[in-house]
């Protein structure tokens, strides 16, 4: 696994790769180690010494290296959940937001929508930064205001979090467990409950 004596784990990741592959390993089942040798530099190591010491006995590295393959396994598998709830958010999020009727509604839902994919993109950005990031979004006179009253909707809405961080600086997330609480009805009741005039701003917290 490690056969040079100048360190060069490069290459021997690369043929780790090659012989799972010739073994028969499909590429999608492929689970790179890599990280986890970085992470784990100092255990590597020694693993590769105590194998080394042993008369080449490959038993601690082989233990090592599985404890790799299952913290791995749970990392990759932390991923695709993760994607998978930010695919039905987004799927939701079309599917409600470009059923609202009025022409008023609509032309808040896409707005909304695309402040949503701004966060879906991020997870959570500064206030500030979304600012920089809606510009040309909005066509109004007053666009900072408008984008405050879509922040504080979709909070309403609870699709998303702010929190204040500091004074005068605020932190806006995208709420991944949104599709999970909200039912078609319930959506539809909090958007006509949504105020039509100018309402306490989540800036006044």
């Amino acid at each position: 696994m490690h056969p040079f004596l100048d360190g060069n784990g490069r290459t021997a990741r690369a043929l780790e790769a090659l012989i799972l592959q010739r073994a028969g390993l499909r590429d999608t089942s492929f689970i790179a180690m890599s990280n986890y040798y970085y992470d784990e530099k100092a255990k590597y190591l020694t693993a590769l010494a105590e194998a080394r010491q042993g008369d080449h006995n490959l038993t601690p590295f082989f233990t090592f290296a599985l404890k790799g393959i299952a913290l791995q396994s749970q990392r990759l598998l932390s991923e695709i959940q993760h994607e998978i709830q930010k695919e039905l958010f987004r799927n939701l999020m079309f599917d409600l937001f470009t059923r609202l009727k009025t022409p008023r509604r609509r032309v808040l839902a896409q707005r909304q929508i695309e402040v949503l994919k701004i966060l879906l993109a991020e997870e959570k950005i500064e206030w500030t930064d979304l600012i920089e990031r809606t510009r040309g979004l909005y066509n109004v006179k007053n666009p900072i205001r408008a984008l405050v009253r879509d922040v504080n909707n979709l909070s309403a809405l609870k699709a998303i979090w702010v929190h204040k961080i500091a004074e005068n600086r605020y932190l806006i997330g995208v709420r991944l467990e949104w599709p999970t609480e909200v039912t078609e009805t319930e959506f539809f009741e909090r958007v006509r409950k949504l105020p039509k005039s100018k309402t306490l701003s989540f800036l006044q917290q």
